[in-house]
């Protein structure tokens, strides 16, 4: 590493926005089931997921994650984590109530799925 290299990296180090025990018991993250997943007319980046969660009906939820999908029905029937409790969001004039909860480097999307099929809703710990 160069000396620029070291002093961003401290630099970065310092800034981190640290989160408390408090901050992230806010946040609450369940198994879904994706029922059915539908392209959004005039948006590249957003699918609109139907997502069973346990409640009585399903939950629309918006997602940005098109780009890695080129054929989204592929996602019908996976089973994934969802942040539940965001306040519902509206984006190309529709609601989204909740969060796909992924991940993954530049360029690349990772599910978190769950190692065997289990009952929709079941929260994240």
């Amino acid at each position: 590493m160069n000396e620029d290299e070291i002093k961003n990296e401290v630099v970065d180090q310092v800034n981190i926005a640290y989160a408390t025990i408090d901050d992230l018991a806010k946040i609450k993250v369940a198994i879904g089931t994706i029922l059915s997943v539908t392209e959004i007319e005039g948006s590249d980046k957003l699918l609109k997921l139907s997502v069973d969660l346990g409640e009585a009906k399903p939950r629309q939820i918006l997602s940005g994650i098109k780009k890695y999908f080129p054929d989204p029905q592929i996602l019908v029937n996976t089973q994934t984590t969802f942040v539940t409790n965001l306040a519902p969001r509206t984006m190309m004039n529709l609601e989204s109530n909740g969060m796909l909860y992924a991940g993954g480097a530049e360029g690349e999307v990772v599910l978190l799925r769950p190692e065997k099929p289990v009952v929709p809703g079941t929260p994240m710990h």
